[in-house]
């Protein structure tokens, strides 16, 4: 109330209603942690212990690391990949089914600022499943991280570009199974397809020209350059596809907040 007697409305701080939908979107994680965060890492754990080791003695070196050592990047890449897509398409998915996302988008905060906590969301969870993994998988295979400013980078562009085609695809999906659906038959055959397992160099022709088609591959060679420092391709190359395929991503994202499409009833 004013000095004079009159009621004067609160303005909310700018950032208010972005803190809130981030903090809300980090608790979803935290709330379900077994299933959201526990699971992939079990899950990838397992692919280093049983490719990883089984074969680290039929396969004895991958330019020039040992196999195990060799499978760690791409994993890291792949758990991380598929958390902060999942994460994304949904909570947006289950927000526009059960009309709750009629409640953000009504919240005194810029569009931008709506994605963007979204995003906060699928980035949170994809970084406590990369992190966790990293951290189990360094010990056990004695990975070295060579170039941890340019992982750093890689990391944020995947978890940037996954989580906005997430939420590009929750818009969109018009049942659950849509969502599932890239993450299973796109995203899962496209990242080992990208050379998770083995360097593309090994393939013959036509199969490695085939595999520089694979965008999922740039990721995968991005982050494996961050922690060997080696990849199939111009680390460069790789850095600026998985930038350009992050930006479009992103830009898409944006645009279906600013315009509504899909989301306002």
């Amino acid at each position: 109330m004013s000095p004079l007697g009159e009621d004067v409305a609160v303005q909310p701080r700018p950032w208010q209603g972005f803190l809130w939908l981030s903090r809300r979107e980090c608790h979803r994680v935290l709330r379900l942690w077994t299933q959201t965060a526990l699971a992939p890492v079990v899950s990838s754990l397992l692919f280093i212990i049983v490719f990883g080791l089984s074969l680290g003695g039929t396969i004895r070196e991958v330019q020039g690391f040992d196999y195990d050592i060799f499978i760690v990047p791409g994993l890291v890449a792949m758990a991380m990949a598929q958390a902060a897509y999942s994460n994304n398409a949904s909570t947006i998915f289950q927000g526009r089914s059960d009309r709750y996302i009629d409640d953000v988008l009504a919240a005194p905060m810029h569009n931008w600022q709506v994605n963007l906590g979204y995003l906060v969301g699928g980035a949170f969870r994809a970084l406590i499943i990369g992190v966790g993994l990293a951290a189990l998988a360094i010990p056990i295979t004695g990975a070295p991280i060579e170039q941890p400013a340019l992982l750093a980078v890689a990391v944020l562009l995947l978890v940037v570009g996954f989580g906005a085609l997430g939420t590009i695809v929750g818009i969109y999906a018009e049942t659950f199974d849509h969502t599932s659906f890239i993450n299973n038959i796109v995203i899962l055959p496209l990242t080992f397809l990208g050379g998770v397992f083995y360097s593309i160099d090994r393939l013959g022709s036509p199969w490695e020209q085939l595999s520089h088609a694979n965008p999922l591959f740039y990721v995968v060679e991005a982050i494996r350059y961050g922690f060997l420092g080696v990849s199939d391709v111009s680390p460069w190359i790789a850095f600026a596809v998985v930038a350009a395929m992050c930006l479009a991503l992103l830009g898409w994202s944006q645009w279906l907040f600013t315009s509504g499409r899909k989301l306002k009833p």
